[in-house]
C-alpha cells in the first residue's frame, strides 16, 4: 500500500528518510549484529547513539553549555509534575498563562505543589488567541513562569516572548520545537514530547539551565529529580533507547537539509499556502486569529458540522488521513510538522479546492 500523507497531531509523520535508515538498521545497526532495541544502553555502540543525538541536537538549536539535556520518559505530561517539583522551591508559586488544553493541565498539576497563579487567559474566546501580556502581570514573588509555546489543539502560537524580566521562563514546545529557530538563553527550562517533530513516542527532551538542577527537596522521589539525569547522562536507568535512536536520525535529517533556520523557512511556506486558501475560500473558515496562527496546527472549519464529518470521510479515501479536529473545536485540523512534505499541503489544497466546487 502506498503511504497516506498523515494530519495526526501526534504521533505524527517522519521523514521517508529517517525511515528508510532505520529499515537499513533494522536487522543490525551498523556493526552491532543486533537492532537498537535489542542492545544494552551500557554498551559502546549505544553511548555513541546518545552522545551523537545530544551534540545534533546542541548543534541544532544553539543550545549553550550551561545548559543540559536530558532524555526522559513520560512525555510531556509528566513535566507538568516535574517542573514544579523540581522548580517551584522558594516562593512556591509560579505565574501561567493559559492558552490551552495543555496550559491547563500544568496549571492543575502544579496546584498539586504551590499557588499557580494564572496571569491570563484566552478561554473566553476557545483559546483562539494569545492574551496580552505586559510586564506587571509578572510578581517578582514567583518561582519561574510557564508557557505553551505553541498550542496543538487549538492552532494559536507565541510570536514574541512574555515580559518575565528576571523570572525563569519556562516553555512546552511538544509541537514546535525544532519548526523555527529561537533563542534558547531566553528560556530556563524547554520540554517537548519527542511525537510531533522529534521522533517516536516515548522519549521528551528537557533543556535545561544547570543553576536550576539540584534544588529539589529531598521529598521528591529519584526518578522526578532532574539531578538524577543530569548526573548520569540520562542513564541512571535504562533510557527509551529506540525512540532516542530515531530522534538522532532526525537531527542529522534537518542538519542535512540545512538546521532550523531553513525548515523554519519551509514551515512558513507550506503554512502560509494553507492559510491563504482557507482565507479566500467561500467555505472554510480559520478558527484563530491571524496574527497568533500556528506554523504548525491549521484549525478550520465549514461551518457545518455535517459537511465536516464529509469532508473527513472523503479526505480519508483520498490519501489524506487525520484531519479530524479535536472536539473542543469541531471542524478538521490539519497538523503540518517538519516532516509532513510540501507535496502534502498541495494535495490537502487540492482536495479543499474539489470539495468546495462540489459543495457551492
Amino acid at each position: 500500500m502506498e503511504r497516506v500523507y498523515n494530519f495526526s497531531a501526534g504521533p505524527a509523520c517522519l521523514p521517508i528518510e529517517v525511515l528508510k535508515q532505520a529499515q537499513d538498521d533494522f536487522i543490525s545497526y551498523g556493526n552491532s549484529g543486533m537492532n537498537v532495541m535489542e542492545m544494552s544502553h551500557r554498551s559502546k555502540e549505544y553511548q555513541d547513539i546518545i552522545d551523537t543525538a545530544e551534540a545534533d541536537l546542541r548543534d541544532l538549536m544553539n543550545i549553550p553549555d550551561n545548559y543540559s539535556v536530558l532524555f526522559l520518559q513520560g512525555g510531556a505530561s509528566l513535566q507538568f509534575a516535574m517542573v514544579p517539583l523540581n522548580l517551584m522551591t522558594k516562593y512556591k508559586k509560579a505565574h501561567f498563562v493559559k492558552t490551552g488544553q495543555w496550559a491547563k493541565k500544568a496549571i492543575e498539576q502544579a496546584k498539586k505543589f504551590g499557588e499557580a497563579n494564572v496571569v491570563a487567559s484566552s478561554e473566553d474566546k476557545t483559546f483562539s488567541y494569545i492574551p496580552q501580556l505586559n510586564a506587571d502581570m509578572f510578581t517578582p514573588d514567583a518561582d519561574y513562569v510557564h508557557i505553551t509555546s505553541n498550542n496543538t489543539i487549538y492552532g494559536t502560537r507565541f510570536t514574541k516572548l512574555p515580559p518575565v524580566g528576571d523570572l525563569p521562563l519556562v516553555s512546552d514546545m511538544s509541537s514546535c520545537i525544532l519548526s523555527e529557530e529561537i533563542n534558547v538563553a531566553d528560556y530556563a527550562l524547554i520540554y517537548a514530547g519527542a511525537q510531533k517533530n522529534i521522533g517516536p513516542a516515548g522519549v521528551t527532551i528537557v533543556i535545561i539551565r544547570n543553576d536550576l538542577i539540584g534544588h529539589a527537596p529531598d521529598s521528591v522521589p529519584t526518578m522526578l529529580n532532574y539531578k538524577t539525569y543530569a548526573d548520569n547522562g540520562s542513564m541512571f536507568n535504562t533510557p527509551p533507547t529506540y525512540a532516542i535512536y530515531i530522534a538522532g536520525l532526525v537531527f542529522k535529517h534537518l542538519k542535512k537539509l540545512g538546521g532550523v533556520g531553513e525548515m523554519e523557512k519551509i514551515n512558513k511556506e507550506k503554512a502560509a499556502m494553507l492559510y491563504e486558501f482557507i482565507d479566500n475560500s467561500p467555505l472554510f473558515q480559520a478558527t484563530v486569529e491571524p496574527k497568533y496562527r500556528s506554523l504548525m496546527n491549521v484549525p478550520f472549519i465549514t461551518g457545518s458540522e455535517e459537511l465536516d464529518k464529509e469532508f473527513v470521510a472523503g479526505a480519508k479515501k483520498a490519501g489524506l488521513v487525520n484531519l479530524k479536529g479535536h472536539r473542543s473545536v469541531g471542524g478538521m485540523r490539519a497538523s503540518i510538522y517538519n516532516a509532513m512534505p510540501e507535496s502534502g499541503v498541495r494535495e490537502l489544497i487540492a482536495y479543499m479546492a474539489k470539495f468546495e466546487a462540489e459543495h457551492k
